[in-house]
C-alpha cells in the first residue's frame, strides 16, 4: 500500500479545536460526510473542544463519538459531565485541559479556535509533530516568528485553511520561488463595500455581520467588513510562505470565487477558485496529500456568468492600511495590531464604540508602543505583549464609549 493512499490518509485521528464555531461545524460535516462516503472507521476523533457552547459541544461528542470533550470555561464543566454522562466520552475543562487536548495523540489538529487564544494549543500540537490544519490566522499573526521557528523545530506540517492560503497553498510552485512575483489574496470586500464613508459612519453590528457570500462567526465577520481580515491575512501569507511585503497584495472580488492569484516572473498568473464555501479547503487540508469527496458546493461558471475585480479604498477601510503598514514594519507590531483590533471588535459587538472607532482603536493602541523591539520570541513574551496591547486597547474603548 502506498504511504499516500487514501485510506491511510482517513485514517489519521483527529483533533478539532474551537468545534462549535462555524468551522468546527463545518469540519464535522467533512468528517460526516467522509464516514458516510468511505466507511464509518474514517476519521476517527480524538477530542473535540468548545470554548463555551456546552450544549452544542455535548450533542457534537455524542453524534461523533470522539475520546475526549473539553470545554473551555471551568464552571461549565458540571453540565459537560452530566450531558455525556454514560457515554464512556472523556471529559475536561479549562485553558490547561485544551491545550492537554492538542497534545493528545492525534495525527492531525484542526485549529479552529478564534483569536489569539489558539496560540498556546496550537504550539503544543506543533512541538509534537502533528499536522496542523490551520483556521486560525491571529496566531500566526501575533507569534509569527515563534511559530515559524517552533514549525521548522518540528516534524509538524502546516495546511492552511483560511481560504485564500489553502488556495495559495496548492497554485504556489514552491520548487521555483525565485520566480514568483506576487501573490495577490482576494477580498469580497464585504457588506459595505459600496457604502459611502458617511453611510458607514452608523453601521450597526447586524450590518456588521450580514457578510453577503460566507456564512462566518461574529469576529470574522467584522474583520471581514473592516477589510482587517485582509490585512491580518496578509501577514500570515508572509509568515507562512516567507514572502516579503513587496510579494504580498490584494484585490477586491465580490464573486468570493477566484481566492487566490500568483504571479511568476514569466508573465504567467495562476488562480485558484471554488464555491465559497469552506468545506471546500476543509477537505483539502484532512486529505492532504491526497483529494476526498466533500459535501461542499460545487463552482458553476455559467451560471456565475461574471467575474470583476477592483482595487480597494484604503480610505473607507483604515484596518487594511494599519495592517499592511504593520506587514511593512514588522517587528512587534503584529502582535499590537491583533490584540488591539480583538478588544475593538469586541467592544463594537457589543455597542460599546462606533464601527469607524475599531480602525481608530487599532491606530492608538499602535502609536503608544514606542519600543522598536523584534517580534517576542518566546511563548510568555507573546502573551505578555498581547496583555499589555489589550489593556491600552481596553483603556481607549472606555474613553470613547465615555
Amino acid at each position: 500500500m502506498s504511504a499516500y493512499d487514501l485510506s491511510q490518509t482517513l485514517s489519521r485521528r483527529l483533533t478539532v479545536l474551537g468545534s462549535t464555531g462555524s468551522i468546527g461545524v463545518s469540519t464535522l460535516s467533512v468528517v460526516a460526510h467522509a464516514r458516510a462516503t468511505y466507511g464509518e472507521e474514517v476519521m476517527p476523533l480524538e477530542a473535540l473542544t468548545a470554548q463555551a457552547n456546552v450544549e452544542a459541544l455535548a450533542a457534537q461528542a455524542r453524534e461523533h463519538r470522539p475520546r475526549l470533550a473539553v470545554i473551555g470555561k471551568p464552571e461549565l464543566y458540571g453540565r459537560l459531565k452530566e450531558l455525556l454522562d454514560g457515554t464512556g466520552i472523556e471529559t475536561a475543562a479549562g485553558p490547561d485541559a485544551v491545550r492537554a487536548a492538542a497534545d493528545r495523540p492525534a495525527e492531525q489538529v484542526m485549529v479552529a479556535i478564534v483569536g489569539a487564544a489558539a496560540l498556546p494549543p496550537a504550539l503544543a500540537a506543533v512541538k509534537r509533530g502533528a499536522t496542523l490544519a490551520l483556521a486560525n490566522k491571529e496566531c500566526v499573526v501575533a507569534a509569527g516568528d515563534l511559530f515559524r521557528r517552533t514549525l521548522a523545530a518540528s516534524r509538524a506540517t502546516v495546511i492552511p485553511v483560511d481560504s485564500e492560503h489553502n488556495a495559495a497553498f496548492q497554485v504556489l510552485d514552491f520548487a521555483e520561488a525565485h520566480a514568483i512575483d506576487k501573490v495577490t489574496l482576494t477580498a469580497s470586500g464585504g457588506p459595505f463595500r459600496q457604502w459611502s464613508r458617511e453611510r458607514m459612519v452608523s453601521v450597526t453590528p447586524e450590518q456588521a455581520v450580514a457578510h453577503p457570500n460566507w456564512s462566518m462567526g461574529a469576529k470574522i465577520s467584522v474583520d471581514s467588513a473592516t477589510l482587517m481580515n485582509k490585512g491580518l491575512e496578509l501577514i500570515e501569507a508572509h509568515f507562512l510562505f516567507a514572502l516579503p511585503a513587496e510579494k504580498l497584495d490584494v484585490i477586491v472580488h465580490p464573486q468570493s470565487t477566484v481566492h487566490c492569484l500568483v504571479s511568476y516572473a514569466d508573465g504567467s498568473m495562476l488562480a485558484h477558485l471554488s464555491a465559497p464555501d469552506m468545506r471546500t479547503p476543509i477537505a483539502h487540508a484532512l486529505a492532504w496529500p491526497r483529494r476526498m469527496e466533500s459535501p461542499s458546493q460545487r463552482l458553476d461558471l455559467a451560471k456565475l456568468g461574471q467575474l470583476t475585480f477592483e482595487a480597494p479604498d484604503r480610505e473607507r477601510f483604515p484596518c487594511l492600511a494599519l495592517a499592511e503598514r504593520c506587514l511593512r514594519e514588522g517587528g512587534r507590531t503584529p502582535t499590537i495590531l491583533n490584540a488591539a483590533n480583538e478588544v475593538a471588535v469586541e467592544a463594537f459587538l457589543n455597542r460599546r464604540i462606533a464601527f469607524f472607532d475599531i480602525a481608530r482603536v487599532v491606530e492608538e493602541t499602535l502609536s503608544q508602543d514606542r519600543s522598536n523591539d523584534a517580534m517576542p520570541n518566546d511563548l510568555d513574551a507573546v502573551l505578555a505583549l498581547d496583555a499589555r496591547a489589550r489593556a491600552v486597547a481596553r483603556d481607549l474603548c472606555r474613553k470613547l464609549a465615555a
